[in-house]
């Protein structure tokens, strides 16, 4: 796999337990050959949770970058003006920005990068990590899946007896699902038997 010089933003939003999943997949990037620009959410920006502490995490992604996070409004605008990446990857893409993409809202740094991206015709990765992507986020998630311009890492219910209504992207496919996506292609299976 290469990604040599391609330039991917890569947003993070607030499910907190995937972040160290997300943090190897953006090192694989890296070493793939790919410039990477972190950008998070409100959420991502300030929450210290039980996996860890919102400065922790972000002095994480500034050292596997060497980029400074987006973490503002204003920061992420120029995203779409300035043409700064060739792809935008979500990931992990919360239930509340899945369906906040889905209904046209932007109030959040990665929401706006997303449209501000979008503008460009661009591909936008998401790697779904919601407790409702069969319930009430079922129909955002059909809607976004029918989106030009956006790709879906490929997911499965992670744990369908204790959770059955929730899904996870196959973080491993992350760097695949980017290659087709540049391509033009979704990659393929999208829902798959999650063994993880």
């Amino acid at each position: 796999m290469t990604l040599q010089g391609v330039r991917i933003g890569f947003a993070l939003t607030g499910s907190h337990c995937t972040m160290d999943e997300v943090l190897v997949e953006i090192e694989r990037l890296k070493n793939a050959g790919a410039e990477v620009f972190p950008v998070v959410s409100y959420s991502v920006d300030s929450t210290d949770s039980r996996f860890g502490t919102a400065a922790a995490l972000k002095q994480k992604l500034h050292q596997i970058t060497g980029r400074e996070v987006i973490n503002t409004i204003v920061g992420a605008e120029p995203v779409g003006p300035e043409k700064m990446f060739d792809a935008l990857v979500v990931a992990p893409c919360t239930g509340n920005t899945i369906a906040k993409l889905a209904n046209a809202i932007t109030d959040t740094p990665v929401l706006m990068a997303i449209k501000a991206h979008l503008r460009n015709q661009r591909p936008v990765v998401l790697a779904v990590s919601t407790n409702d992507g069969l319930g009430l986020n079922a129909k955002n998630i059909g809607l976004l899946l029918n989106t030009k311009h956006v790709y879906m890492v490929p997911f499965g219910q992670d744990s369908p007896a204790g959770k059955p209504n929730s899904l996870k992207a196959r973080m491993d496919l992350l760097p695949d699902t980017v290659l087709l996506a540049l391509k033009g292609k979704q990659i393929q299976p999208v829902i798959i038997s999650f063994s993880g």
